[in-house]
């Protein structure tokens, strides 16, 4: 069937904690990028530090926009973020709502990780244990940046997880709303200063039938161990973020059969329960572009 996602404005796909855009032969939203680009979407994919608080990311992602509008010759572009990068279209569409049409949170943490809470707690601050965890990731986030080509990007490795701790999330929150759910659980406003709010996710489900080659692959392994962190959304988490906590404006699903890096790309996705991560993105682009977006 010949899809239609040719929206009026570009989608920029925007990557969360430790993301890239290519390294090598290697594109983190390949085939998110691919899939709607062959529906007819103008995309582009903005490099931003792997590792930084939540303001600091977003204003990279506003300089870059600024780059997609003069080159493009629109006045506004669709976001959609992915994990940490949800709370980067959130900041920018905050402060900069008119050349924002829409913002899309896919498996954001929009309350916060209760994952990062944990971590926060084990790593005492000014103790040795924070120092030698914000060393290492400090210098894993420059290596990426140094493969991505993006050297001068500035990393800060604990800004990132104080960022992403409830408290953290919830003094983001406190400054900038939009789109946030009234109650815990619920759906948020649609449409705040012109800017549509949508949000996605999943959790981790079912035995070893369902979860198809995902049993097999490692990273979901670690995500099912992080998800025994959880105790406010327990067995309602996706590893890495709670189902709840990602409810952002008109919430399209939060309980998709996906663990955190399914949401990202397509791994075992269709062989559970009928899942398509990477249709997820082109199904939302036909939304946007009903929506005159």
């Amino acid at each position: 069937m010949l899809r239609n996602a040719t929206t009026q404005y570009p989608i920029l796909l925007v990557h969360g904690l430790f993301g890239f855009d290519r390294i090598g032969n290697v594109e983190l939203f390949h085939d998110v990028k691919q899939a709607l680009r062959t529906a007819g979407a103008r995309v582009f994919i903005p490099q931003l530090s792997a590792t930084h608080c939540n303001e600091a990311r977003g204003e990279q992602l506003l300089a870059q926009i600024d780059r997609v509008l003069e080159g493009t010759g629109v006045d506004q572009v669709n976001l959609i973020g992915h994990s940490q990068g949800a709370l980067a279209t959130r900041y920018a569409a905050a402060v900069e709502p008119e050349i924002i049409a829409s913002v899309t949170s896919v498996s954001g943490p929009n309350h916060g990780s209760e994952l990062a809470d944990f971590l926060r707690k084990a790593l005492t601050p000014g103790r040795l244990p924070e120092h030698v965890a914000s060393t290492v990731a400090t210098l894993f986030a420059n290596f990426l940046s140094l493969l991505s080509g993006q050297p001068d990007l500035p990393q800060n490795a604990i800004a990132a997880l104080n960022a992403l701790t409830t408290e953290g999330v919830g003094a983001f929150n406190d400054k900038y709303p939009q789109g946030l759910p009234k109650t815990w659980g619920g759906k948020g406003r649609e449409v705040v200063n012109g800017v549509r709010y949508y949000s996605w996710s999943g959790t981790l489900q079912g035995g070893l039938v369902d979860q198809g080659l995902d049993a097999l692959d490692p990273l979901h392994g670690f995500l099912q161990a992080f998800s025994h962190y959880f105790t406010t959304e327990a067995e309602q988490n996706d590893g890495l973020v709670g189902r709840y906590s990602s409810h952002l404006g008109k919430v399209i699903r939060s309980d998709y059969p996906l663990d955190h890096l399914d949401s990202l790309s397509q791994t075992a996705g269709p062989l559970r329960k009928g899942i398509d991560p990477i249709d997820l993105y082109v199904q939302h682009a036909e939304r946007l572009r009903k929506a005159g977006l």
